[in-house]
């Protein structure tokens, strides 16, 4: 058994531990590999974690940097028949592009022969409408991802500088922390800074996977904050904007029509979203309907050109916990399902934004719900939070929600961090909003019975019985976080992999009081 006990500058660019720290030294052998598929141009990256009893385990991740590049898919597919055409318009005429053959390895973590999930499984998803993968033309960068129901459980992570807080610096930091996380898509909420254009041209070129946004917060810093000023024209002009500079999906809260807002003003908390919020305002002051709902094809339009992905959002989730699943909510969810029906349609991929603050007992209600309206397009949701009390506290009440209603069929799971409600999320706030959502689609994935998902959990489990610390450190999330709490307490002559922890002491160890179970019935 052999470990490489180096100063700990590991993998993840983590900090050295104190000098306290008992004992020192330990680096996660972490070991990037591809994984072709039918084309030398096809290679996906995956982690390999080494285990010191010759196991390995893969985990998927992305090669970032400038060693990716869908250029030469996207000319391909342009210069011949396929010009013009979407990922979903490909998928409905039985086509298998790169970027689905790509999704499908990264699902299976596996090419050819017994995938769990084939390239032609991934375009049957998305010619059925219940998968996407959202992939501008304009952003070559980004690797393949698919979100749908009965692949991994997906994260988003929410970025963003504001007029009070972060710079272009800080925020591609917030990116390149994300990725290192395993965030799978990234959505830019930028608002009220000078040159939103550039920091997101920044961001784009720096991610390896899918970039969100909301559209209408740029329109209404072109309007200079002015919701009177706030015309069709100019929301269209910043979707096309955005749309060329290569943004992967749009939220647009077309769902949120003038019948609403009655039942959006009986409520305890009214409209929380904010995109939501400006959507309503504009429609207040100039007593007209929802200019996205109005002029919804012309939104199709552009967004089939670029192979935009719309996220149909949700303007009216509840904000708290009395809000749930009440008129306002679900008649907006009606509205969005045949909105769903015409993105379709229109060869343009959509999924379908969800709660919000819901309780535990009506959380199948709404994926049942947004299943019978969407017709099963991808749902993705915020939480939901099951309970409102937890300030500060709001990536645990959020995460709860999130794994069941992940386990129901929810496909991705937009994180919350602690400063969810307090304040501008900082890159700590990032790092643990990130790690709380990947262990609740996690959970979820087990729930699923997904292929592969027990593998860790199996590893982690022979790594606790045989006492091989560094394997666990290795197989967790946080392989330095794990392994600076169990160092920080043991015993300076302990050795590297002693047959106990602190918790317990050597004494009462329960894992090594089962050896004696062992030998006496199984004679190991």
């Amino acid at each position: 058994m052999q470990f490489n006990f180096l100063p700990l500058q590991d993998a993840y660019g983590m900090s050295n531990l104190n000098s306290s720290s008992k004992p020192q030294g330990y680096s996660p052998d972490i070991r990037k590999i591809f994984i072709k598929g039918s084309r030398d141009d096809i290679a996906v990256p995956f982690n390999e974690l080494n285990l010191s009893n010759g196991e390995k385990i893969l985990s998927y991740t992305v090669e970032g940097g400038n060693n990716f590049s869908r250029k030469s898919w996207i000319a391909e597919r342009h210069a011949g028949a396929h010009r013009g055409k979407t990922q979903l318009d490909l998928a409905k005429e039985g086509v298998i592009t790169p970027e689905m053959e790509f999704a499908a390895v990264r699902e299976s973590a596996k090419s050819g022969e017994g995938m769990a999930f084939t390239p032609e499984d991934v375009m049957k998803s998305l010619a059925s409408g219940r998968a996407v993968i959202p992939a501008n033309i304009n952003h070559p960068e980004a690797e393949p991802m698919i979100i749908g129901a009965k692949y991994a459980v997906k994260v988003n992570a929410n970025i963003g500088a504001s007029s009070l807080s972060s710079n272009f610096e800080e925020e591609v930091k917030k990116l390149k922390l994300s990725l290192k996380h395993g965030a799978d898509t990234v959505m830019d909420l930028s608002t009220g800074i000078d040159d939103l254009m550039g920091l997101r041209n920044a961001i784009l070129r720096a991610s390896p996977v899918p970039i969100g946004t909301v559209p209408v917060y740029e329109a209404l810093d072109r309007a200079e904050g002015k919701t009177e000023d706030l015309t069709w024209e100019v929301f269209r002009d910043t979707v096309r904007d955005q749309a060329r500079q290569g943004v992967d999906y749009f939220t647009i809260h077309a769902g949120l029509t003038e019948d609403l807002l009655p039942y959006a003003a009986a409520r305890t908390l009214g409209i929380v979203s904010r995109g939501g919020s400006v959507m309503a305002s504009v429609m207040m002051r100039k007593n007209e309907e929802n200019m996205a709902y109005a002029h919804f094809d012309e939104l199709l339009e552009i967004c089939h050109e670029y192979d935009v992905a719309l996220s149909l959002g949700d303007g009216l989730r509840p904000g708290c916990i009395d809000d749930a699943c009440d008129k306002a909510q679900y008649g907006e969810l009606e509205n969005i399902g045949k909105l769903a029906k015409r993105c379709f349609d229109a060869g343009v991929q959509c999924f379908i934004e969800g709660p919000g603050h819901v309780p535990m007992d009506k959380i199948e209600e709404n994926q049942r719900l947004q299943e019978k309206f969407c017709n099963y397009a991808p749902f993705y949701t915020l939480g939901p939070l099951v309970t409102d009390i937890a300030p500060g506290y709001d990536h645990i009440t959020s995460a709860i929600g999130g794994s069941q209603i992940a386990a129901f069929g929810t496909a991705m799971l937009c994180y919350v961090t602690p400063s969810e409600h307090l304040a501008l999320p900082d890159e700590e706030d990032v790092k643990t909003g990130l790690i709380t959502y990947k262990l609740a689609a996690h959970a979820a994935d087990l729930a699923k019975g997904l292929p592969n998902a027990r593998l860790r959990d199996s590893a982690m489990a022979r790594a606790r019985a045989d006492f091989r610390w560094f394997d666990q450190f290795t197989l967790s999330l946080d392989p330095m976080h794990a392994y600076e709490v169990w160092a920080r307490k043991m015993p300076e002559n302990c050795g590297h992999e002693p047959a106990f922890c602190s918790m317990c002491g050597p004494r009462f160890c329960p894992i090594r009081l089962n050896r004696a179970l062992v030998k006496k019935y199984l004679n190991k």
